[in-house]
């Protein structure tokens, strides 16, 4: 019986070789072998569940880092980020202007974008300007900005409006309006606002902080003429721990190549064993004055950023960032410089001002001097025994 069993299982499995592997047939939908566990179908993901929400974010954050992300301002203006499209309105001032609306040629140029007005001068000199179809060479020749057909190398010029820029400029960055600069300027980090702007005063290479950028020559010569008194604030970090000697030096001027200072005020944050924190005041605008002052003292500037101008701090601001100034803004910096007050002067507070007069005594006599602080103090505590 075993050997029939076993010639039974040989012949057979001869006869399937001689037929090839069988052909498996398609499944029949909803019935599995027996003995096998029917295999479980997924739902699909209903939207809005956290996954789903998930990888949408995801998505988003990965396809908006790389579209192109323009810097536009923050606040206070009314231009669109695309460029500034300037008309023909009321930019110059009335010292400017004569009683007639006629302004300077120069000025003109100056205020079209073309060049500053120095080098307009040697513009008109080269016969490059028309005026009415006209080449004009003469230099002080007054052009009616409104209704004058002004041309410079045959194409048409537009005064442009005022521009007020506020920067906190990065290290590497440098203020020169210069065409053959191979380093990052100031103006490269403009790149939406069209037209010739330039920045007002200088901040080195090594320097970092705001600046103030504008097309605006007269607001300009207000913000850095040491005549008219804008602050300038400081954060800078020296070398070495400065002795009080050469502090009163820094305060009462140092003698430059160019002339003495006219000081700074200093006011010492901390000490470390090797650095020494400060905070500076300056109000005049020598090339690299602080720099050069502490030098020439024996201790070197490791770190030197200007965190205020006036009124305008760096709030809101990043490295690179800017925005436009509101007009509130300017009239408010205008204002400073034309007054004759310090522009930092701090508020008194109301309970020290009503201590500084006495009320006074019947009969006429003139009012009493304050007491002083250590006898208002023995009063009180003669009264209190």
């Amino acid at each position: 019986m075993a050997a029939r069993r076993t010639d039974r299982g040989s012949s057979e499995r001869a006869r399937r070789a001689a037929k090839g592997p069988a052909k498996k047939g398609p499944k029949k939908s909803g019935v599995d072998a027996p003995g096998v566990a029917p295999e479980k179908k997924r739902a699909p993901r209903k939207a809005g569940t956290k996954l789903t929400r998930a990888m949408e974010r995801a998505a988003q954050a990965h396809t908006a880092k790389k579209r192109p992300v323009k810097r536009a301002p923050t606040r206070g203006s009314a231009r669109r980020a695309e460029g500034l499209l300037v008309k023909p309105s009321s930019v110059f001032s009335k010292e400017s202007k004569t009683a007639d609306g006629r302004v300077r040629l120069n000025h003109f140029l100056a205020k079209a974008g073309v060049c500053s007005r120095r080098n307009a001068d040697e513009l008109i000199a080269t016969g490059r300007v028309e005026v009415n179809g006209e080449v004009v060479t003469e230099l002080g020749v007054r052009v009616d900005p409104f209704e004058d057909d002004v041309r410079f190398d045959g194409s048409r010029l537009q005064p442009e409006k005022s521009v007020y820029v506020l920067l906190n400029k990065p290290k590497g960055v440098v203020c020169t309006n210069a065409a053959h600069e191979q380093k990052k300027r100031v103006v490269d980090l403009l790149p939406t606002i069209r037209g010739r702007v330039f920045t007002v005063g200088r901040l080195d290479m090594d320097s970092e902080g705001l600046i103030l950028v504008t097309n605006d020559g007269a607001f300009a010569q207000e913000m850095t003429h040491p005549s008219y008194g804008i602050s300038k604030l400081y954060t800078v970090i020296v070398r070495g721990r400065i002795e009080d000697g050469h502090l009163e030096k820094a305060r009462g001027g140092v003698w430059l190549a160019e002339g003495p200072t006219s000081g700074m005020q200093l006011k010492v944050d901390r000490m470390t064993k090797d650095r020494t924190y400060l905070k500076v005041t300056l109000r005049e605008g020598k090339n690299r004055e602080i720099r050069r002052v502490f030098a020439k003292l024996g201790y070197p500037v490791a770190s030197l950023k200007r965190v205020r101008i006036g009124s305008l701090t760096l709030h809101g601001l990043g490295d690179g960032d800017w925005r436009f100034l509101q007009l509130g803004e300017v009239a408010r910096l205008r204002d400073l410089a034309r007054s004759d007050a310090p522009d930092e002067a701090p508020a008194e507070p109301a309970s020290t001002a009503r201590r500084k007069t006495r009320k006074a005594p019947k009969g006429g006599r003139k009012p009493l001097p304050p007491k002083p602080a250590s006898r208002r103090k023995a009063t009180r505590t003669k009264n209190r025994r």
